[in-house]
């Protein structure tokens, strides 16, 4: 595992109020259904592919993808021959994942359910996995408790999360300078930090692995970046949607200025590396 790094949310103060998760988790749910994720989720499978590998997914094990998306955990487990079930609460994110399932000849299982309330009974999967998926549920214990839940004893939980430090991370504070996020929320990176994890899982887990990975955001230019982002990918089709034309001019030139800073291809095109954490969790 590598050295943790303390990132701890601060105790609210007293007169601090709760934040509404089921209203905060409502918007998401539109978020997320809004745009079209599959246009970004379908470029990174190599993440779901790697993160199979890395929890050692097996012919005949029952496997379950949580807040799967458009399905990249899911059709890597399906490929290397395991049960899967994907499940996600937004139905026209598991509609792509069916469909390319479909088109792959693989047979899936898609059920929608919430990460923090999944329908299934105590130690019903062999293997759980996540890729940016879960790491997004509002209430971080109660979604990590589930996963422990519905994994057998001695079965993985697989998870892939942006790190704080990372691009995404980065992008998640420009964008949240234009448009905050609910107050009292804690910010879903918090799931690519070691220490963090360590914090949700230990306490019921024999083994955590943890590995920093680099995912490669390949496009024509710093623009196409955003003009794909602006257009398909929720929290920013949303950040846009929710300012005035000046607003978005400046959110517009922030997302500009970040991309050419990580920008490591040139003028003539952009690979932008995005940090993730790739943790495979072993249950008591």
């Amino acid at each position: 595992m590598n050295a943790p790094l303390e990132l701890r949310t601060p105790a609210p103060s007293a007169a601090a109020p709760a934040p509404d998760l089921a209203a905060i988790k409502q918007r998401q749910q539109a978020t997320w259904a809004s745009g079209d994720y599959a246009v970004i989720g379908t470029t990174l499978q190599i993440v779901g592919e790697n993160l199979a590998e890395a929890a050692d997914v097996r012919a005949g094990e029952r496997v379950l993808d949580v807040a799967a998306g458009n399905g990249n955990a899911t059709l890597a487990a399906a490929r290397r021959f395991a049960a899967v079930t994907a499940t996600d609460y937004v139905p026209q994110l598991l509609d792509k994942a069916a469909a390319r399932a479909h088109a792959e000849g693989l047979a899936v299982e898609c059920k929608v359910a919430d990460a923090e309330a999944l329908p299934f009974d105590d130690g019903s999967f062999d293997v759980a996995l996540s890729t940016f998926g879960a790491m997004f549920a509002p209430d971080h214990e109660r979604t990590a408790g589930e996963l422990l839940r519905v994994v057998r004893p001695g079965g993985r939980i697989g998870i892939a999360a942006w790190t704080p430090e990372g691009f995404i991370g980065q992008l998640f504070r420009t964008v949240g300078a234009h448009v905050p996020p609910p107050a009292g929320l804690r910010s879903p990176v918090k799931w690519g930090d070691e220490a963090y994890l360590t914090e949700l899982f230990g306490p019921r887990a024999d083994d955590i692995r943890c590995s920093r990975r680099s995912f490669n955001f390949r496009y024509r230019s710093p623009a196409h970046w955003i003009e794909v982002f602006r257009s398909w990918y929720g929290p920013t089709h949303k950040a846009f949607a929710a300012l005035d034309e000046a607003g978005q001019a400046r959110l517009h030139a922030d997302l500009l200025a970040l991309l050419e800073s990580l920008n490591t291809a040139g003028t003539h095109s952009l690979v932008v590396p995005g940090e993730y954490l790739e943790a495979v969790i072993t249950r008591h």
